[in-house]
């Protein structure tokens, strides 16, 4: 979605059109999804945080400032909400697996046994994300899967660019590790479409 879609978008919605809210939804959705899925490690917190963080944005359009980007601003709010879900509730770092949402099993091309890797994957994955602190995950995420540049990522946590490349860093070596650690590990090109 260009800017200016999107900026035209925001004064629909702003304005009531629920056309352009849930087209405005409909885009950012997935990778909001995705981000707080990530980040908790659960389906349940990563939906109620995401639903959350659509009606705040919605209710708040007005307050949404055309200069910054606009999914600097949600994810603030999303990781925000998440950050107040986490402190309120200390939910248990229970690992689920992802299922195939977003795997490649719905194409008639795919394989079963490449879906069932994908699976294994994505699981092996975010079993090793959870290892990480909340900032090396976060940064990892925010990176790797939704490719944001350093500078953002350090203007959206509110670090210095040095750190978020220290986290960075110490983040990717502590996933090795584990995933080193861990038996049956799928290949790593099979580890880097697991972030999708």
């Amino acid at each position: 979605m260009t800017k200016a879609e999107e900026q035209r978008l925001i004064r629909l919605a702003a304005a009531g059109d629920r056309d352009a809210a849930e087209a405005f939804i409909r885009a950012h959705q997935r990778s909001l999804y995705a981000y707080l899925y990530r980040l908790s490690g659960r389906t349940d917190v990563a939906e109620d945080v995401a639903q959350e963080a659509f009606v705040r944005v919605l209710t708040n359009l007005d307050r949404f400032d055309p200069r910054f980007r606009f999914s600097t601003w949600l994810f603030t709010i999303a990781r925000r909400l998440f950050l107040n879900f986490r402190e309120k509730r200390r939910p248990a770092n229970g690992s689920e697996t992802m299922g195939s949402w977003g795997s490649e099993a719905g194409r008639p091309e795919a394989g079963v046994a490449r879906a069932e890797i994908n699976v294994v994957a994505r699981d092996a994955l975010q079993r090793a994300l959870m290892v990480l602190s909340l900032e090396q995950r976060e940064v990892m995420i925010l990176f790797h899967q939704q490719d944001w540049p350093i500078w953002l990522i350090a203007e959206h946590l509110g670090m210095p660019e040095g750190t978020v490349k220290s986290h960075l860093h110490r983040g990717r070596r502590r996933l090795r590790e584990v995933l080193a650690s861990t038996t049956n590990v799928p290949a790593e090109q099979t580890l880097e479409e697991a972030w999708l």
